[in-house]
């Protein structure tokens, strides 16, 4: 049995480089201590919760990010929130995470339709359809009457499952 150590990921949204080209797809390594510990000593870096850490260390274990073949700092910089978020969850996960987890980011992943910044039209709503914000979930009811999950008010970290 051989240890795996690439995983291949697709960003919500999106690099787009300066031609105004989009980069979905890549390929993130498993992180090594050096990976984690070498950006510690960047000068630029204030400490373990500064969050040019994560920037560095990202940089340092996406290996590919669709066309590019060389992922640098300014790359990463230059992400939208979303898939920062994005790297950060899935780095997590397939660094510290399990298998079970793993399948459930990557089935969260599949279920979503990507950010592309165009929604389609939405189906008219039923004539009978009661308003998000009069049914008593503030607003977070889309207008096909599912649930939305709150907005990201900071980026944060995936709880782990225990066990």
């Amino acid at each position: 049995m051989s240890l795996k150590t690439e995983y291949e990921f697709t960003l919500p949204r999106g690099y787009v480089d300066s031609g105004g080209g989009v980069h979905r797809t890549g390929v993130m390594r498993l992180a090594t201590a050096r990976d984690e510990l070498e950006p510690l000593r960047d000068p630029t870096v204030q400490g373990p919760d500064d969050p040019r850490l994560t920037v560095l260390i990202l940089a340092r274990v996406v290996r590919t990010l669709g066309d590019l073949t060389m992922v640098t700092p300014h790359e990463i910089e230059g992400l939208f929130a979303a898939d920062l978020a994005f790297l950060q969850d899935f780095y997590g996960v397939i660094n510290f995470g399990d298998q079970e987890e793993y399948e459930a980011l990557l089935a969260a992943q599949a279920n979503s339709r990507p950010l592309t910044g165009t929604a389609p039209s939405p189906p008219p709503a039923p004539a009978a359809a009661v308003s998000a914000d009069s049914n008593g979930l503030g607003g977070n009811v889309d207008q096909f009457g599912q649930l939305r999950p709150p907005p990201r008010t900071r980026v944060e970290e995936i709880p782990r499952s225990q066990g």
